[in-house]
């Protein structure tokens, strides 16, 4: 009998066969608005900024491989906008960054900007204005990124809730930015919320009922109605938790039910079980949680300040076990956070998170350490935030076109300190504590490996060190470890080289340093700096370069101002 061909067999199996991520994956486009609008988020009203007339902004879902294109008006009437995808490393495409006088000019109003890059793997991310203070104004929303098409995550989950969390303050930025930059200081104080997926309550508790002396909230619909996470009985839910706060650490905890961390900052995490977990400005996690209580009652997720003594209201959620009412409240107390100084809770978290098995590993051998020194200081009578003495001030003309295009005189090109004083002693305030300020660049070898010591001290006041979460744009880096006190070389040997996890950003403890490692291989000029809003407005910041000739076909937009801005008109770019 003759054999049939098996041609048809073989293209079934080539139609049917997944197809590699560069083919299925999608562009998707969004079109947004940034300009004021009234609201009330937490039953207060007040001038935002918002998206297409909405706080919080969009949420972006796409997949691993995805190109995101944003076309973004400036609607503000009187100050520019940028927005910046935090923990997309922009691979390729460092110009859409979305950093002021870094990355691209800010966009005038009524000015349309464009951006399109890539989302190359998946993870828990957000975004958030960065020009300014405009992230505290509330310019900001999700991005999520879901795992290709034929790929699997390593954990399973029967379904996922999404929670953004921030503070909110009653006093406008730029009031808050004149108070920073007054003499003396006006310090912008406590926030006087907590937001959950952009809503929260002032002055009254949703738990009112069970905290003697505090003020019932009134139950009300629309922009600061309670959070409500609907669940059903006896399923694993993911929790994608992300941090865009101004000032506050926060505390998550979820009355009677243990969260799994599995992810943190958009890479994998080797599992492990917390009742709570402290979350800095900047960070993002997944957590997974079984709904195994009893199922006739809703539980409590509660929110706390945690670094700064607490004069806010905890924010609170309701974990709605269905077909319960929404409106149920929980009988018991919300979780209360541990003691907002105590660090060794903090500490005991932070140590816990390694990386997943098959996390790449650092490299072995880096050709430069950098030591920065995290100070308070006066410049002029002036309180700022230094690093190696030097408070960071941004150029007109924004570093990737001034120095792709080699201008010269657009920033300080001098090399900045790479080391502080030996002598320094960070347990107690600056003894000279005059500063100046800059716009230096760390310029990296391309391709090099990194270490940067991040040194925490004293602040300009005794017995005074505070929490910095440092963000790294463009990058993933390895966390190497954590210490008390001032570094010291024989604290290499602690390193731990194993299984240190890849993340995005980091905490600095009081009075402590954090040890990073990275890989300069990504061709642009990327912002390191704290997380913390007044912080970073303060000059709490660096910028590093590595590989900016490599950087071809800068869109001309992004270069339309300062010095870049005036070759453009002369025609001198090309």
């Amino acid at each position: 009998m003759a054999m049939r061909p098996l041609m048809p067999l073989v293209l079934l199996c080539i139609i049917l066969a997944p197809l590699p991520v560069s083919l299925a994956s999608k562009k998707r486009h969004f079109k947004w608005e940034v300009g004021y609008i009234y609201w009330s988020p937490d039953c207060e009203e007040n001038i935002m900024i918002g998206i297409n007339g909405r706080f919080p902004g969009p949420t972006i879902r796409a997949k691993a491989g995805d190109t995101i294109k944003v076309e973004l008006k400036n609607s503000l009437p009187t100050e520019g906008v940028v927005i910046h995808w935090h923990g997309i490393r922009q691979l390729g495409t460092p110009w859409a960054d979305g950093t002021a006088s870094i990355s691209q000019c800010a966009i005038d109003p009524e000015e349309t900007f464009i951006y399109e890059f890539k989302v190359d793997k998946p993870g828990t991310y957000f975004y958030h204005g960065h020009y300014g203070m405009q992230r505290a104004a509330g310019l900001y929303g999700s991005l999520i990124v879901d795992v290709a098409d034929g790929e699997k995550e390593p954990f399973d989950y029967d379904g996922e809730l999404n929670l953004l969390l921030s503070d909110w303050y009653h006093q406008n930025v730029q009031a808050q930015m004149l108070g920073l930059s007054s003499k003396p200081l006006r310090w912008i104080g406590e926030p006087q919320s907590l937001l959950i997926n952009g809503r929260g309550q002032y002055n009254c508790s949703l738990a009112a009922h069970l905290i003697p002396g505090s003020r019932t909230c009134k139950r009300r619909r629309g922009e600061c109605e309670p959070v409500v996470l609907r669940v059903l009985p006896n399923k694993t839910y993911r929790l994608r938790i992300a941090s865009t706060t101004s000032l506050s650490s926060l505390n998550l905890a979820i009355e009677h039910h243990k969260m799994m961390v599995v992810e943190a900052d958009g890479n994998y995490v080797e599992p492990f079980f917390v009742f709570d977990m402290d979350i800095y400005s900047g960070e993002s996690y997944s957590v997974l949680i079984t709904t195994d209580q009893a199922p006739s009652s809703n539980y409590w997720l509660s929110v706390g300040v945690r670094g700064r003594l607490p004069q806010t209201q905890p924010a609170l959620a309701i974990l709605n076990y269905q077909p319960n009412s929404p409106s149920k409240l929980p009988s018991s107390k919300p979780p209360i956070a541990p003691t907002w100084n105590d660090y060794a809770h903090s500490k005991s978290f932070s140590y816990k998170i390694l990386a997943r098995q098959g996390t790449p590993k650092p490299p072995t051998n880096p050709v430069r350490q950098i030591a920065l020194l995290n100070t308070q200081n006066k410049i002029n009578g002036c309180t700022k935030w230094s690093i190696n003495n030097i408070s960071l001030v941004l150029p007109p003309t924004p570093y990737l076109g001034s120095m792709r295009y080699r201008l010269k005189n657009a920033f300080d090109d001098r090399k900045p300190p790479e080391n502080f004083a030996k002598d320094y002693d960070v347990m107690k305030p600056p003894k000279n504590p005059s500063s100046i300020q800059g716009s230096n660049v760390y310029k990296l070898e391309f391709n090099s490996t990194v270490d940067v010591i991040l040194q925490n001290a004293n602040a300009l006041s005794y017995n005074v060190s505070e929490i910095h979460p440092w963000h790294l744009h463009g990058h993933d880096f390895w966390v190497l470890g954590y210490g008390d006190g001032r570094f010291s070389k024989k604290d290499v040997t602690k390193f731990n080289l194993r299984n240190p996890p890849l993340r995005n950003t980091v905490v600095i403890f009081p009075y402590g340093w954090t040890a990073i490692r990275f890989v300069a291989d990504n061709p642009g000029v990327w912002a390191f700096h704290c997380h913390i809003e007044p912080h970073l407005h303060m000059g709490m910041g660096v910028v590093l370069a590595e590989g900016v000739e490599l950087v071809n076909k800068i869109p001309k937009e992004t270069l339309a101002c300062g010095m870049t801005g005036k070759m453009l008109m002369r025609n001198h770019l090309p």
